[in-house]
């Protein structure tokens, strides 16, 4: 009788230790799990974290590509007494290559392609990871009057090391380069450099109120620019296409900065060119400031032309 009361404590305490030991290792078992979990979930984070960083930085490396490249194709002008032939051609060999014409360009070195691709790496090295950009495309094209856009499409594929995370999709990076301040290459061609003028946008508008054209006079002194979508674009002016576009732009060319200036319309794509419409003088303004038809009603001075 009291061997089977011994028996019945053991087997009692037997059953208590099996189930704090199984309570143990489920508890052990959920921990690490917890824990894994929490390191998946802290990775997981680092990870979107340096995507985020990526989207963000790129943008900023495409403006510094596409002003460099601009200031590249404008200093080409002024070496050469050419424009750019083939623009779109000239802004991938730059991008891409690094050079223009096969001439290697040290202004672009650390913002092509591939220096963006090497700075990429760098970075996600520090954090275990690899990042891979891919099938690149580029397109330049004049958004509006004031603004290039540079824009890169391109295959990213970032992914963890330990192959706990991945990101592969197609992405679309803008950078928008105004052209303000930089040199207008129809003039830089036009005069043979001895007439430069920047492009600046006008702060004198309306031109005209009435028989008061002050602002007209202090916009034609300065040379600044209006949009204009009779006018040819920054990006056509870069390559001498002086065709009317949306996004064009003009100035009114100040005669008083010229030696032999001509008897023709003064503003600049017309001036500049072989085009000679009949031009008018008007009231209020110097006698060789004269306005073709079609840009009276631009600088809202028709009712003051003089036969």
């Amino acid at each position: 009788m009291k061997m089977k009361k011994i028996n019945k404590r053991a087997i009692f305490f037997t059953l208590i230790a099996i189930v704090m030991l199984s309570l143990f290792l489920i508890s052990s078992i959920f921990y690490s799990v917890v824990k894994s979990r929490e390191a998946i979930n802290r990775r997981i984070e680092t990870m979107n974290n340096f995507v985020f960083s990526v989207e963000q930085d790129l943008p900023r490396q495409l403006y510094i590509a596409g002003f460099r490249t601009v200031f590249l194709f404008e200093q080409k002008i002024v070496d050469t007494g050419n424009y750019i032939t083939n623009l779109n051609a000239g802004f991938e060999e730059v991008f891409f290559n690094g050079t223009l014409n096969g001439d290697e360009q040290p202004i672009i070195t650390g913002a092509k392609f591939s220096d963006i691709q090497n700075s990429l790496n760098e970075k996600a090295a520090k954090i275990n990871a690899e990042a891979v950009l891919s099938e690149p495309s580029l397109s330049v094209n004049q958004v509006d009057p004031w603004n290039i856009r540079f824009a890169l499409t391109v295959k990213m594929l970032i992914k963890d090391k330990s192959n706990l995370v991945l990101w592969n999709r197609t992405s679309v990076f803008e950078a928008y380069i105004p052209i303000e301040n930089f040199e207008d290459p129809l003039y830089i061609i036009s005069t043979n450099g001895t007439v430069v003028n920047k492009i600046n946008k006008t702060i004198y508008q309306p031109f005209a109120q009435g028989t008061d054209v002050s602002n007209l006079t202090l916009h034609n002194a300065n040379s600044l620019y209006t949009s204009s979508s009779l006018a040819p674009s920054f990006l056509g002016r870069l390559e001498g296409k002086l065709t009317a576009n949306e996004s064009g732009i003009e100035s009114l060319v100040n005669l008083n900065e010229f030696a032999a200036p001509k008897d023709k319309c003064v503003v600049d794509y017309i001036y500049f060119s072989d085009n000679n419409p009949t031009a008018y003088s008007i009231q209020g303004m110097p006698a060789w400031f004269k306005l073709d038809d079609e840009h009276l009603d631009v600088y809202g001075v028709r009712d003051l032309k003089i036969p």
